[in-house]
């Protein structure tokens, strides 16, 4: 638990040099630069993906590197600050003279990121990031880990297809990822046959969403899906609990997968879907995948969360990647990664010509008395789906 303490207490430092240590001693290590934020909206997300970073470095140093060369991180805060990323990115490759970057948390941030790693021809696995717009542009150094955002509430939306529900509504942040999710939302229910009676964005959470949540107590809504990070999904349900309003079935973007779900918003978190790509579960049937949790688990002194898998995955393809070209040389990695169709701990991994990942699919949770349990697709659900479920 001190070690623990102590890890987090660094973690805290504005600019992070993490330095693994040396596997074998004379050996150059491979530089490996990226952002986190340790600060700002994403800092609970991004604590997630930096940890299944410095997991995956931990573990591979141990059993001698990659290539024969120890790893080792330069890390910078970037405080949730889509202005700062391209910047320290620059930094990391022109004046860091990092060998490969990682992505940091979030579609805007990575959006970012890549417009410097594509600028210098490098690799850069987005860990986390779903947005469509990022594949959008033509690069050809950045790949998916997740499924797209357009796919995340296809269970969701079957599910309440299937048990008769009419209607749907969906508030969204608008942000690239969130805008991503509308747009899903909208093809998913014409294919359900979902009538959508509520379909609002906003920009302004604190002075938008009281007028919002009034708007819809007003629709007659059989399940509504809020999409935004977590400070604005709690916004959102601290309003909801005031008014005491609950519609029949509801879900949520991102917050509802985190560990710490339950505890911050109570028996209102009884019967709320979420989206996820991977879940802490020994019974998901992906190799690695039990031995993972307990390491995670070791190392942090948390359960992971699906942004902590991705990172680690984004890792592991990395890592297979360079040892089948036999170099850190960026269009060898590159043509290996686009041609890769593999499992990891996520699912399966494969990408498209454009970058995008199209061999993973999203997974559906519902937290039902107290507990997450995966309810979509049913070969992998861990419990059946509740609906019309009261909050508090």
């Amino acid at each position: 638990m001190k070690n623990f303490h102590n890890r987090m207490i660094f973690l805290y430092i504005a600019l992070l040099f993490i330095i693994i240590p040396v596997c074998q001693a004379g050996e150059k290590p491979i530089l490996i630069g990226g952002t986190v934020s340790l600060e700002g909206k994403y800092i609970e997300t991004s604590f997630m993906v930096q940890n299944g970073y410095k997991l995956w470095a931990e573990q591979v140093n141990k059993q001698g590197g990659v290539l024969g060369r120890p790893v080792k991180f330069v890390f910078y805060n970037d405080k949730s600050q889509k202005n700062l990323v391209a910047p320290l990115y620059e930094k990391l490759i022109v004046e860091d003279r990092v060998d490969l970057t990682l992505s940091p948390y979030g579609s805007p941030l990575t959006m970012a990121a890549s417009e410097a790693t594509e600028k210098h021809g490098y690799v850069m696995l987005a860990s986390a990031a779903a947005s469509e717009q990022i594949w959008e542009r033509g690069y050809k150094y950045i790949f998916g880990v997740y499924a797209l955002a357009d796919r995340y509430f296809i269970g969701f939306q079957d599910l309440l297809a299937r048990q008769g529900s009419e209607s749907i509504g969906i508030i969204f942040e608008n942000t690239g990822f969130n805008i991503s999710i509308a747009k899903g939302v909208r093809k998913w229910a014409d294919r359900f046959n979902l009538k959508i009676t509520y379909d609002n964005g906003f920009d302004d959470a604190d002075n938008e969403l009281p007028i919002i949540l009034k708007q819809v107590m007003k629709k007659n809504i059989d399940g509504l899906i809020f999409s935004g990070y977590p400070p604005e999904c709690y916004k959102f349900i601290n309003l909801m609990k005031k008014t005491g309003y609950r519609p029949k079935n509801l879900a949520f973007t991102i917050a509802p997968i985190l560990p710490g779900f339950y505890k911050r918003v109570g028996t209102f978190a009884e019967g709320v879907f979420g989206p996820s790509q991977w879940e802490p579960d020994e019974r998901i049937p992906f190799p690695g995948t039990k031995q993972f949790i307990k390491d995670f688990k070791d190392f942090t002194g948390k359960m992971p969360s699906y942004h902590a898998a991705s990172a680690y995955s984004a890792c592991q393809i990395l890592e297979k990647a360079i040892i089948q070209a036999q170099t850190i040389d960026h269009k060898k990695i590159r043509n290996y990664v686009s041609s890769f169709d593999t499992i990891t701990i996520m699912g399966r991994f494969k990408v498209d010509h454009t970058g995008r990942q199209v061999g993973h699919n999203p997974i559906l949770i519902q937290w039902q008395k107290g507990k997450k349990e995966i309810v979509y697709p049913g070969k992998m659900s861990t419990s059946q789906p509740q609906f019309n479920s009261s909050g508090e």
